[in-house]
């Protein structure tokens, strides 16, 4: 299976980048993962959030793949357990090559690109600074990959 993380913003502090690589570097080949980045529209006076959205959804868009299964990290999408993330994840690798996770920019995720995906998830109702949205992300990635091959990582 092919793990897509589309994310808007490239330039992180370097803390994300040395999380994100060392629980990518955990996770084992089956489940092939690539975080892709997208820039950042450019936050200019007299520019609407909605505006803002719409250009980062063009590029968001071009970069799902036709057939894949997409989901949206949405505020409002459904939350669920360390647990459900594991069922979640077989689930996807039994039934899909191809599954999309998108985080929008600081203004989120357009309408159009929420359309396009099949399921919203959050990951708590707190918000987070996008950066941390990508270590607790690929993090709970992980932490479902232990559970499902009885990996001691996660602990009840």
């Amino acid at each position: 299976m092919q793990l897509q993380i589309i994310a808007v913003g490239q330039k992180m502090p370097t803390w994300v980048d040395i999380a994100c690589a060392d629980y990518l570097r955990r996770i084992p080949r089956e489940l092939n993962i690539q975080l892709t980045t997208i820039p950042l529209a450019r936050r200019k006076s007299r520019v609407s959030a909605e505006q803002l959205r719409r250009q980062e959804a063009g590029l968001i868009l071009k970069k799902i793949p036709r057939g894949g299964f997409s989901i949206a990290l949405d505020e409002s999408g459904k939350q669920w357990s360390s647990l459900e993330w594991s069922e979640q994840l077989q689930r996807w690798m039994l039934e899909y090559s191809q599954v999309n996770l998108i985080i929008g920019g600081p203004d989120g995720l357009s309408e159009e690109c929420r359309q396009v995906c099949t399921q919203r998830i959050a990951l708590g109702r707190m918000t987070m600074p996008h950066a941390l949205v990508r270590v607790v992300l690929i993090e709970q990635i992980y932490r479902a990959w232990t559970l499902l091959k009885g990996h001691p990582y996660h602990r009840e």
